[in-house]
């Protein structure tokens, strides 16, 4: 569907009626892919867990990372139970590929444990309270915002409505956390030590 005179793409987008893609123009993906034969990521590409349970949007960070500069690997969970079982690889057997986070994007309102419970939990655990939590969320509430800050969140990011504002955000939190921000990552013994992705 592209047209041969423009660097754009196109990117269907199901919205509130089911069965139905509405089919976006859409140009950032093209601007942000890097130069051919360069990689921008480093020797390991940064691995971020999505806790959402809007696959519309999981689809959507997911683009945008795949878009982006770092390549980011996402993981994506759709509730709070199964994203801390996920990251404390409870029950999920030795060899399920679960690896620790560089950085977690945490929705408030999801089913069983919402993001506010999960904030809490993350950092009152000690193997998990170093990683990065940003709360990614639609709700611009100032008790919710104060909040998630109270409880220790790193960032708080109200996800935009336009197609282009959020594909801007994902990689605002990008740029930022893998591009300036030095982070933990796990060493041999699963202690955290330092990590930068440049």
């Amino acid at each position: 569907m592209n047209d041969a005179n423009t660097e754009s793409v196109w990117i269907g987008v199901e919205f509130e009626r089911p069965n139905r893609v509405i089919f976006i123009r859409h140009s950032l993906l093209r601007e942000r892919q890097p130069e051919e034969g360069r990689n921008p990521v480093s020797k390991q590409a940064p691995q971020v867990l999505l806790i959402d349970d809007n696959p519309a949007d999981i689809e959507l960070a997911c683009e945008a990372s795949a878009g982006g500069k770092y390549r980011c690997r996402i993981h994506s969970e759709e509730d709070g139970d199964k994203a801390l079982a996920y990251l404390r690889r409870v029950g999920l057997g030795g060899n399920d590929g679960a690896v620790r986070p560089d950085l977690i994007l945490l929705d408030l309102n999801l089913p069983g444990k919402d993001g506010r419970r999960i904030l809490r939990e993350l950092k009152r655990d000690p193997d998990l309270q170093t990683i990065p939590v940003i709360i990614f969320s639609t709700s611009q509430n100032n008790h919710d915002i104060v909040g998630c800050y109270e409880a220790g969140a790193n960032c708080y990011v109200t996800k935009p409505v336009s197609l282009e504002e959020f594909f801007s955000a994902i990689w605002s939190i990008e740029q930022f956390w893998f591009g300036s921000a030095q982070l933990p990552e796990e060493e041999n013994d699963g202690d955290p030590g330092k990590r930068s992705v440049n």
